[in-house]
């Protein structure tokens, strides 16, 4: 997706000597850049998979880049950084700054305001090239099949991680140039040995992390380095693969069947950026390595076709535009996929966006006297794009930043939530008031202590643990201290336990795995989940606090079920023999939908939303009896407060109870804490 121009290159590797290469256009390159973009808009469409088309574009993108360099080395000319640097991203943002200001006007006109905030952060994360690294913070699924729940800006991650290699390459070549010169060595054999050890460390790196962390690994810049040392080392190694002609004409079709059928032939779920990549990577290079053959039927005639030729000088911007359109509509329509018309429609539409943006924007930059007279007017530019994305995003964020703080202020009279239901409560809220948390607010929704685990004498050893361990700080010694173990439906009480503490002076400490609830080795988890609870119940009986909490069942989103959390019994039965009482919240009704946009779509109190208790979970008597079997565990049950009079609604007392589809607000549980407090100490008996 880079827009480096298409380089002058070696025009075949029939050229005599490395040191003596002419160069011409190739435009075989520019037909395997459309083909490239093609694949990811096609596959991303129509497929919902990953082709490979992203990991040809790093190729290209540093095989070009190199050779750039080389040429430049090699002549006797001076490298420029700053002015390679300002002259590249002065081709490089206009662009973007189009799909961004195209991208904020139709998610003020189509996208839910739950959407706002990230969208928001996610525009000065694709701005400012560092878009890779805040998806890899929130591990971001890149192979969900709903695309309407990913950002429409979630595809600069590929742009920011070329933006970054475009600082980075440019300095390693620069010194290899110096240690080179100052060494009297070969410059070509300088860049062999670093971009050597840059294939070999990030490789092995790409290999072990995206088996232990794919989602984190896909978005990593260490784990997709090597792919752009490929590139270079492709560069390198061009002027010696001098193959004959009738083996590059089969080497060019090869390399161009093989790269077209990655996504069909491989389940890349889970192992890209691994070694699985080398694929779409060897097949491009054949491709290159083929050149130009000359003969009729080469693959090099293919992708020297004009429309193919077109296409790849709009390759960049069709990757910009196509997956905004593609989110957008999914958004606008309330879909999950769109079908062979809805597809076509929106390839069309990306098309003719390209094309303008393209003709309008980006040619006549490129190409501007004015313009490209001098580095600062190069600056200018670059700095007017910035302006224009900066400015109405922080203004939105401000504004966004001024309605929270108002409704804030005016929570405690119109926004009480649970307290509603209590005996005797006198509500005083405006019948119109608007309902809390403020739907561009709900990343705030998720509960966090004040600080991690490292100061705390009584901190967990087990690394695994102390990663993951938060804690309250009491004042001065506290009363007691209550351990809290679990998964997301764990966490979500954090809103209403950490009041509880401040209010009692207790230490509160805890140990959360998304997607891993406590109770003893089963096989229902993940290894890595049974070894994180086995660590968390070594923990605990090290620690001994005088309560553990967790949740003690999990509700099925289409089942009227909540059955007990496997493993709990057993795990409750360790703490009790050592004295250490358990609490155990029944889990929250879960939904097929997502309850916060249906109230957004509907209405606060719209009965589209609702469901009645009993088709939700189990019966009430028979959990609470199954748990009074069970010694260590006391059952808390709050479901009457999630319900209120045996409905679930998507809003009690103008507050949000429901994030997404199973997950309560911290807004809400925290809104609990009159009956939460009470039921909880009344079941330890504190």
């Amino acid at each position: 997706m880079s827009r480096l121009e298409t380089e002058t290159v070696p025009v075949s590797p029939d050229t005599p000597a490395p040191s003596a290469v002419k160069s011409t256009y190739r435009p075989e390159v520019q037909g395997l850049r459309a083909l490239a973009v093609l694949m990811v808009v096609t596959y991303h469409i129509w497929f919902g998979r990953v082709s490979g088309g992203v990991d040809v574009f790093l190729l290209i993108s540093a095989f070009l880049l190199t050779l750039s360099f080389i040429r430049k080395v090699e002549g006797g000319r001076a490298l420029q950084l700053g002015r390679y640097w300002l002259h590249q991203f002065k081709r490089l943002l206009p662009p973007v700054v189009v799909v961004l200001l195209g991208t904020l006007t139709a998610t003020a006109l189509f996208v839910p305001q739950s959407r706002w905030t990230e969208i928001l952060s996610q525009s000065w994360a694709s701005l400012l090239y560092f878009q890779n690294w805040l998806l890899a913070a929130e591990s971001v699924d890149y192979y969900a099949a709903d695309h309407s729940t990913a950002s429409p800006l979630q595809h600069f991650w590929s742009l920011s991680i070329q933006g970054q290699v475009f600082i980075l390459w440019p300095l390693l070549l620069a010194a290899s140039a110096l240690l080179a010169k100052a060494f009297r060595l070969r410059f070509r054999a300088v860049v062999l040995a670093v971009f050597g050890a840059v294939f070999a460390a990030s490789f092995t790196f790409s290999v072990i992390e995206t088996y232990g962390n794919q989602a984190h690994a896909y978005f990593d810049t260490r784990t997709r380095l090597w792919e752009f040392a490929f590139g270079t080392l492709l560069a390198l190694a061009l002027p010696y693969l001098k193959l004959p002609r009738g083996l590059r004409v089969v080497a060019g079709w090869l390399g161009l069947a093989a790269m077209l059928s990655v996504g069909f032939l491989l389940d890349v779920q889970g192992q890209f950026p691994g070694y699985v990549a080398l694929m779409p990577l060897m097949a491009a290079s054949l491709v290159i390595v083929a050149g130009q053959t000359g003969s009729r039927i080469g693959a090099d005639r293919f992708l020297s076709w004009k429309p193919l030729m077109r296409l790849g000088d709009m390759s960049y911007a069709l990757y910009l535009w196509h997956w905004p359109v593609l989110v957008i509509y999914l958004i606008w329509r309330d879909r999950q996929e769109v079908g062979p018309v809805g597809g076509t429609a929106i390839i069309m539409l990306s098309l003719v966006l390209a094309y303008l943006t393209t003709k309008l924007v980006e040619r006549p930059l490129r190409s501007s006297a004015w313009v490209n007279r001098n580095s600062m007017r190069a600056a200018v530019v670059i700095g007017l794009c910035v302006a224009l994305v900066a400015a109405p995003v922080a203004g939105w964020q401000y504004g966004l930043k001024v309605q929270a703080e108002r409704l804030e202020a005016e929570a405690l009279k119109n926004n009480p939530g649970a307290r509603v239901l209590l005996a005797g409560f006198n509500d005083m809220s405006t019948p119109d008031a608007q309902p809390i948390p403020l739907l561009s607010a709900l990343g705030k929704e998720w509960g966090v202590l004040e600080t991690d685990c490292s100061d705390l004498d009584t901190r967990p050893s087990d690394p695994v643990l102390l990663d993951s361990c938060m804690a309250s700080v009491p004042k001065g010694e506290a009363e007691k201290t209550v351990l809290v173990i679990g998964d997301s439906h764990t966490e979500q009480w954090l809103g209403v336990l950490e009041p509880m503490a401040k209010e009692h002076n207790y230490q509160l400490i805890s140990l959360l795995m998304g997607a891993c609830s406590f109770g003893e080795s089963s096989e229902g988890r993940s290894p890595g989940c049974n070894d994180f609870n086995a660590a968390a119940l070594d923990y605990a009986l090290e620690l001994n606090p005088d309560a553990v909490f967790t949740v003690a069942t999990a509700a099925d989103p289409v089942e009227a079920a909540d059955p007990p959390v496997d493993g709990l019994p057993e795990a409750s039965e360790v703490l009790r023999q050592a004295g250490i009482p358990m609490v155990g919240v029944r889990d929250n009704p879960r939904y097929s939908f997502d309850m916060l946009r249906c109230a957004e779509a509907n209405g606060p109190h719209s009965e589209e939303c609702s469901a009645d208790v009993s088709e939700k979970l189990s019966d009430p008597v028979s959990t609470a009896s199954y748990f009074a079997s069970v010694p260590g565990v006391e059952l808390m049950d709050m479901t009457d407060l999630i319900c209120p009079y045996g409905t679930c609604v998507p809003t009690v007392g103008n507050v949000y109870v429901y994030l997404d589809d199973n997950h309560l607000t911290t807004t809400y549980t925290a809104s609990m804490i009159d009956a939460f407090e009470s039921r909880f100490h009344a079941a330890l008996n504190w």
